[in-house]
């Protein structure tokens, strides 16, 4: 180390070694500050630090609070259920955005320029982007935030990317509880970006308000979606790329999406489903988007479907943890830990089918 530290020029020579002894502490003083910082960041926080935290805005409690309620541990999931609990019910006067569509339609440039705009405009955002998580090594890259850079940077922006875990719809398992958070925390609006991986997004339009596709033209899917049915949950799509030499390709998709949506049933009651263009590169067609969003929230809430919505939502949630909490506690048995690996190995062997294995793991379970 000390042989790597040169003598700038303007230090005498005989004063060399007392230099060299400066930086040496300096950097050992910073290495122990660094130290203790991190064991401070680290230390297990109570329950009500985590909600103290949530409620001002803290985001590195925040986010601590997100990494414990999407732990799989029964302590952290206990927690994490005392700290909904006690944040229940704060600051319910939020809009929830859900956004998908295919890899390469914009979403993350277009949700960026849409976070911008409404930061503008005086709201605190929230991003939930969720990355897919492989099949192989359930790992994920996790890159929005470097895909936002500029929202990122926002004081007034909070941005989560999650591993999807798997989770069919794109969506990770516990979304539904960071949500919760994030409203708790003082955001307005929560943005869900979703796979868009061609799974099934009944998922996540059963945890947002609106329901935005995101589509480009050219890309020959104008009739696939309908096939697919994930055009069938949106309450608008936007036509995203709609500049330079693409606009008029841009127009004609949304005509052909228009007629589409003709023959479709609207998602949500008392709403007609519209067609934008719009340009993350150029900006363009944000405010509309914006404009659309707040016109379907207004008629929603007059019409009543705005709250029922939410309420089917909360029940839902109840369904949706009855789920995670039964697998938790079965795969966590140690009556279940200790016979699975060997009931895997004979039904690869073609020992015993799959049928006997669940079988004898039901009996083993439920006889404890």
């Amino acid at each position: 180390m000390t042989e790597d530290i040169k003598r700038p020029e303007w230090v005498p020579e005989n004063a060399c070694k007392e230099y060299t002894t400066s930086v040496m502490k300096g950097v050992n003083d910073v290495s122990n500050k660094t130290n203790i910082e991190s064991k401070v960041r680290r230390r297990k926080l109570s329950l009500e630090e985590y909600i103290e935290g949530v409620k001002a805005n803290d985001r590195t409690v925040l986010a601590r609070a997100i990494t414990l309620i999407e732990s799989n541990s029964m302590k952290h999931i206990a927690q994490g259920q005392d700290l909904l609990k006690a944040i229940s019910g704060h600051n319910n006067k939020t809009v929830r955005i859900g956004i998908t569509g295919v890899p390469g339609a914009g979403k993350s440039s277009l949700i960026e320029v849409i976070g911008n705009f409404l930061i503008d405009q005086g709201f605190k955002v929230a991003v939930l982007a969720v990355d897919p998580s492989s099949s192989i090594t359930k790992g994920s890259v996790l890159g929005d935030k470097t895909r936002m850079e500029t929202l990122a940077r926002n004081d007034n922006c909070f941005i989560r990317p999650s591993p999807s875990g798997g989770t069919l719809g794109g969506v990770t398992r516990k979304t539904r509880d960071t949500i919760q958070l994030c409203e708790a925390a003082g955001y307005d609006v929560i943005l869900v970006e979703t796979v868009g991986v061609g799974q099934n997004e009944v998922t996540v339009r059963s945890m947002v308000d609106f329901f935005l596709l995101i589509k480009i033209a050219g890309a020959g899917d104008e009739l696939q979606g309908i096939k697919k049915g994930v055009i069938e949950l949106a309450d608008a799509i936007a036509v995203n790329k709609a500049d330079g030499d693409n606009i008029t390709a841009a127009n004609i998709a949304r005509e052909e999406f228009k007629r589409a949506l003709h023959y479709l049933t609207s998602p949500t009651e008392s709403w007609t489903p519209q067609v934008l263009t719009c340009s993350a590169v150029e900006q363009t067609g944000i405010r509309e988007i914006w404009d659309m969003i707040t016109e379907f929230i207004s008629t929603t809430e007059k019409s009543g479907v705005f709250e029922y919505r939410r309420d089917q939502q909360r029940k839902e949630s109840i369904h949706e943890t009855i789920k995670d909490h039964l697998l938790q506690l079965f795969y966590n048995a140690p009556e279940i830990k200790k016979i699975l690996p060997e009931l895997e190995d004979k039904v690869v062997s073609k020992e015993i089918p799959v049928t006997k294995a669940v079988q004898i793991l039901h009996e083993t379970y439920f006889n404890k």
